[in-house]
């Protein structure tokens, strides 16, 4: 398996725009916070945050491609389990079906973290660590807040039977250990 500074020099050398690096690098640490409220593998649930989007930069419109292009980046360097997930991520486009609690919790955790650190932005402080749980339950209620924060998929987080608010508290203790490295 990739170790992350492997993975976040590979990150590095595919997407140059630092604001998608944030997205990933909040995305892993919202997959690492869920793998360890599920007792899972924190570095595989969290490589496979940081290497999502790896391909965001060089599909274009081609959205059928995101994903499927990640696959190939990542091919002979990460598990095919790996691959599976980021391409089931964009699965309305890649026809890759979400099944593992994993692959679900990537849809959740992607969708979320864009609300998070748009809470965050709003804050006077523009810090993380003033965003509390019921203001993300309020914000996620408000459809004109944050409107590319889709919801529908953050919801996947009860598809794998976490409640809505209690993944709000994991997503957002998750991503206030990594608020120096995005910036916030």
């Amino acid at each position: 398996m990739l170790t992350r500074e492997e993975a976040l020099s590979l990150v590095e050398r595919n997407v140059k725009k630092r604001n998608i690096v944030y997205h990933m690098i909040a995305v892993e640490a919202i997959m690492r916070s869920l793998a360890r409220y599920f007792r899972e593998d924190e570095n595989l649930w969290g490589l496979i945050g940081l290497l999502h989007d790896i391909d965001y930069e060089k599909i274009g419109d081609a959205w059928e491609k995101h994903g499927v292009l990640a696959g190939e980046i990542l091919e002979g360097k990460a598990s095919e389990e790996v691959t599976r997930a980021i391409k089931a991520h964009n699965f309305e486009r890649t026809g890759v079906v979400p099944e593992s609690r994993m692959e679900k919790a990537l849809i959740c955790c992607d969708a979320l973290s864009g609300l998070l650190v748009a809470c965050a932005l709003v804050m006077p402080s523009k810090k993380l660590a003033d965003v509390k749980a019921k203001t993300v339950k309020k914000k996620f209620k408000d459809k004109d807040f944050a409107r590319g924060a889709d919801r529908g998929r953050a919801l996947f987080c009860e598809k794998i039977e976490v409640p809505r608010e209690k993944f709000f508290e994991i997503a957002l203790d998750g991503l206030k250990k990594y608020a120096t490295e995005i910036g916030l």
